[in-house]
């Protein structure tokens, strides 16, 4: 048997370093050719590291939220044959001191003693063992639950101290406290009033997380923000989306709302090219461009990724359409490259599913604009002197006030709004 070590591997595009996102695989564990071993991530993306042999793992270098250099041991294999390196060759103490350990209780519990012991103590409970009478936990020892479990258990007046765990390292279930209810029934004990919430979760920031916040407390260090909302009547606008989608939805595709504000966009920053721009705050040069890159701002399992809409203003309402469904899809499996969360040159926010009249968007460093959408709603609205209902939606939309001066900015969004109001102007090249 040899050692064979795998190193960081360059990712490309100069990059120096990247976070150890997460492992895939744990020591002890066996792997073959191709499987997955860990998550990198860039400042753009999650990049899976494959392994190239066969082997079991004895070691890892480092853990979840590391940054590790390119080039650094990633991961120390044993594998059948000689290895790529000799087995005397020791591993550094560093890599040692980083091998990630999950969080262990005083003594080895392995998943399936704790499910043993979990079945054992639930018969048990059934049976009015001593444990549905006397906590489970030591005084001041948290019952590791999720806080849809501790609802549960709040609204029956269940104290999770008592209710044993047969989840994950004792993690209590929601069957868990049904068990326990069960057990409890015709017992005397006094049901324990509903217990005060004083647990607390430490979440360590890092992957995905940890570059949002980054991007987010950079855009708000080095940008003066302001804000600009505007109302707009979205009745037309629906009106003609409901006729296309009934007449051409079966082969062109359902569109929603948003291929019309980007087509809306993409025309109002032909007026004013400054909100179309990024700026280098250390060259002190704002570059304006005449493609509309869009950033798409899309909510993932993992948090907010932006995956652009490249030359936007090449593309009709449908093809629009199919390239955001296809980059949000990429983005919610985890699926968007590198080159496809580059480069944007303006974002779109939407909150509009969530509700909501106002929001303040944080503008996508180092672009200088982002336009916010709001919900839509049927208000009645006062035209021609007659009360009539109307869909309002508002845009609430945040500038660079370095680059972009608030009379611009309101125009600019005067000018989407004269489009979107004038849907028919949206077709009209």
């Amino acid at each position: 048997m040899g050692i064979h070590v795998i190193k960081m591997p360059d990712i490309g595009e100069g990059i120096a370093e990247v976070e150890l996102a997460a492992w895939h695989v744990q020591p002890g564990d066996t792997v073959i050719a191709d499987q997955p071993l860990a998550d990198v991530m860039t400042d753009k993306a999650t990049v899976e590291i494959p392994s190239p042999v066969a082997g079991k793992v004895i070691a890892l270098g480092g853990k979840a939220g590391d940054i590790m250099q390119v080039g650094s041991e990633l991961i120390r294999l044993e594998v059948a044959g000689e290895g790529n390196v000799k087995e005397s060759a020791a591993l550094p103490q560093s890599t040692f001191e980083s091998t990630p350990v999950a969080p262990s209780p005083a003594k080895p519990v392995t998943a399936g003693s704790v499910a043993a012991a979990a079945v054992v103590q639930n018969s048990a409970l059934v049976e009015r063992h001593p444990a549905l009478t006397a906590p489970l936990r030591q005084p001041g020892e948290k019952p590791l639950a999720s806080p849809a479990v501790r609802r549960y258990a709040w609204d029956r007046g269940i104290d999770l101290r008592f209710v044993s765990g047969s989840g994950p390292v004792g993690r209590i279930l929601r069957e868990d406290v049904d068990a326990y209810i069960a057990g409890r029934q015709g017992i005397a004990t006094p049901i324990p009033q509903r217990a005060r919430i004083e647990w607390e979760e430490a979440i360590p920031v890092i992957g995905l997380r940890r570059k949002i916040a980054q991007k987010m407390q950079e855009a708000k260090r080095h940008i003066p923000h302001f804000a600009y909302v505007e109302e707009i009547d979205i009745t037309d606008c629906e009106a003609l989306r409901r006729q296309l989608n009934a007449k051409v939805a079966e082969t062109r595709g359902k569109l929603t709302l948003l291929p019309f504000l980007v087509r809306a966009i993409v025309l109002a920053v032909r007026e004013f090219p400054q909100v179309n721009a990024r700026y280098d705050d250390e060259a002190q040069i704002v570059t304006r461009y005449g493609a509309v890159h869009l950033g798409i701002a899309t909510q993932t399992d993992g948090g907010l990724m932006v995956p652009v809409l490249r030359h936007a203003e090449t593309l009709d309402l449908w093809q629009i359409a199919a390239e955001i469904a296809r980059l949000s899809e990429a983005a919610r499996n985890g699926k968007v490259s590198r080159a496809e969360l580059s480069g944007s040159t303006l974002t779109i926010t939407s909150l509009g599913a969530l509700g909501g009249i106002v929001s303040t968007p944080v503008i996508n460093h180092p672009e200088v604009a982002i336009v916010g959408v709001n919900r839509i709603v049927e208000r009645p609205v006062i035209k021609n002197g007659q009360i009539v209902a109307r869909q309002m939606m508002n845009l609430s939309s945040s500038f660079d006030h370095r680059v972009v001066d608030g009379m611009d900015a309101a125009r600019f969004i005067q000018a989407v709004r004269g489009f979107l109001e004038a849907p028919a102007t949206l077709l009209v090249e």
